[in-house]
């Protein structure tokens, strides 16, 4: 009974640590912009210009 517990525990902290990511990437806050200023609605665009 208690391994069932755990694996439910895991299932519901992975889906949603996963639904975080998406929204994150869906509004553009995601971590994996490259500052390419197109994937991410330019807001690292700018910030690069700056420190240049």
């Amino acid at each position: 009974m208690g391994t069932v517990i755990v694996g439910l525990f895991l299932v519901l902290a992975v889906g949603a640590v996963i639904r975080g990511m998406v929204r994150d990437k869906k509004s553009g806050k995601s971590l994996h912009c490259g500052g390419c200023g197109g994937c991410c609605g330019g807001h690292c665009a700018g910030r690069e210009r700056t420190l240049e």
